[in-house]
């Protein structure tokens, strides 16, 4: 299993933004090997708030294979020129592979 981390963080009052944005629905839903999508938000600092999105992946290859489709490049060129919203502070993106998953 395969699992990114997106984490963003914003000013206060604008973590909602973010949750809208990562819960529509699109090219990635239903992508196979996709097993889900967690959105979670931190607001217990006052200064900013933190929100994490994981993406977990039945394996590498399947994340592999959603970074090189057609969808997902589309998505990247129509972002481009794009500035990011003034409410973004840091956005930072981790992959991780899992050793051990116990249930």
């Amino acid at each position: 299993m395969l699992i990114q981390t997106r984490t963003i963080t914003v000013h206060p009052g604008n973590a909602d933004k973010v949750v809208e944005r990562f819960s529509q629905p699109g090219p990635l839903d239903g992508r196979e090997g996709l097993i889900d999508r967690t959105i979670m938000v931190n607001k217990w600092n006052t200064e900013q708030e933190e929100i994490v999105v994981i993406i977990r992946w039945e394996s590498e290859d399947a994340w592999k294979s959603w970074e090189k489709s057609p969808e997902h490049i589309q998505g990247h060129r129509d972002r481009r020129g794009e500035t990011q919203p003034e409410y973004i502070i840091d956005t930072v993106v981790n992959m991780y592979e899992v050793k051990r998953h116990i249930q």
